[in-house]
């Protein structure tokens, strides 16, 4: 873990040190994520999946649906379970 001091501009950037964006792969256009808790903050990277990641995740969740017995009529139901838990 490394430790850099960042200063705000007037229009409220930052600047990521050259040697944090290469160990991070992040280039320009890339989206961070930021998560904030009283007075830290932390960003992520937010990597997007190629085609074929995204096809092999689609296939282990399709294997995981099945096994545990799920339809593709049951997802209506799914969503809508997830949502009413989040309103709570």
């Amino acid at each position: 873990m490394s430790i850099d001091l960042l200063t705000v501009s007037s229009k409220g950037q930052i600047v990521l040190p050259v040697e944090i964006r290469k160990a991070l792969s992040i280039q320009s256009g890339d989206k961070l994520a930021v998560f904030t808790s009283d007075d830290v903050i932390m960003l992520k990277a937010i990597k997007m999946p190629t085609v074929d990641e995204f096809k092999s995740k689609l296939k282990q969740a399709s294997k995981w649906a099945k096994q545990v017995g799920y339809q593709e009529e049951d997802v209506n139901d799914i969503i809508k379970s997830v949502r009413k838990n989040k309103r709570k």
